[in-house]
């Protein structure tokens, strides 16, 4: 099946996260089946979770077309010759359906993604030669424009109240757990599904460093400051377990179990604490990612440093933390300019 080979292509020689490859199937089959629906019952006027339901849980009795879609969309899926019907997919339809998704009140960011997952498929089938670039309907197909917004951070007035949050909470255990995983996401700006395959082997106590394998299973060294060790230690004290004593591959963090921590698990705590201190939207983990850099671009940190530190593979991805706060800006105004104090 070709596309089952380009999914596990994507695990196992570009190495893409588990998540990542997910989200590139879940945005391959719904194109599919937009191809499928369209061509069975023409453009669809509305789309909902509703729809692929239907589909998903038709029977004959019910609505036989929507028993045609799911039986082709089976086929379409599991044909291993099912690249003829790759081939039978142009440009107009490809634009039909970024049209589509935009009707459905979808973001640019959004379809811009499944554009590329959908890119990329087609980029996969002319390197392994199974079609020639003439087939590739999504060669002269631009992506949406993505309007780069500035990051959410918090501010680092603020980061000592969140700090505290955790040991607010009854379950001291627990509380020192999450005090630990703050500390470490705000020292060392690592994303959460780094965090959460930390192994407690990685950490260099001494010389506070920490071993990170990042996207695209790259590995990158990340120093972390003492406040971090302090909590660290303390959670690790709290398991009977240190970091000379503990095997290698044994997670830094885990559940009550003694299970490596679940990433909803971090995400749904970390989030609830953020929320006690801050307002906004998308108050999650990489929040702190986004304060870590913002606040080391505003302490004058040089962004290629900032960049390695985060793992990013280009500097443009950098550059959104170069935003400066007003006060800052007073500030280095008043600096550097003859009449800046006057």
């Amino acid at each position: 099946m070709v596309l089952a080979d380009f999914l596990s292509y994507l695990k196992k020689e570009r190495r893409f996260s588990v998540h990542t490859v997910e989200a590139y199937e879940l945005d391959l089959n719904r194109f599919i089946l937009f191809i499928i629906y369209t061509d069975v019952m023409g453009p669809p006027s509305d789309w909902d979770e509703k729809v692929e339901s239907s589909i998903k849980n038709a029977t004959l009795k019910k609505d036989a077309k929507l028993v045609k879609i799911k039986k082709r969309v089976n086929q379409f899926l599991k044909n291993k010759k099912n690249i003829c019907n790759f081939r039978n997919i142009d440009r107009d339809l490809v634009r039909q359906y970024l049209g589509f998704e935009f009707d459905q009140n979808y973001s640019s960011k959004t379809v811009a993604r499944r554009l590329a997952a959908i890119k990329s498929f087609f980029n996969y089938l002319m390197r392994s030669e199974t079609i020639s670039i003439t087939d590739n309907p999504t060669i002269y197909v631009k992506s949406p424009k993505i309007s780069q917004s500035l990051p959410n951070f918090i501010d680092h007035k603020v980061i000592d109240a969140l700090m505290e949050e955790p040991m607010k909470i009854k379950n001291k255990k627990i509380g020192i757990r999450d005090r630990a995983m703050l500390e470490l996401f705000y020292s060392t700006g690592i994303r959460l599904n780094e965090l959460i395959m930390l192994d407690i082997g990685v950490v260099d106590s001494i010389n506070q460093m920490i071993k990170v394998h990042g996207k695209g299973d790259k590995e990158r060294l990340i120093p972390f400051g003492n406040r971090a060790k302090l909590w660290l230690e303390k959670y690790l004290k709290n398991r009977a377990v240190s970091f000379n004593s503990a095997w290698g591959k044994t997670p830094l963090f885990v559940n009550a179990k003694g299970g490596r921590i679940l990433r909803l698990t971090v995400q749904r705590r970390i989030r609830n604490y953020i929320k006690i201190v801050a307002d906004g939207k998308r108050l999650g983990p990489h929040i702190l990612r986004h304060s870590f850099a913002t606040h080391l671009m505003d302490k004058g940190a040089d962004i290629r440093a900032v960049k390695d530190l985060l793992g990013h593979n280009s500097l443009s991805s950098t550059q959104v933390y170069t935003h400066v706060q007003p006060e800052k800006m007073k500030e280095i105004y008043k600096q550097a300019h003859p009449h800046g104090s006057k």
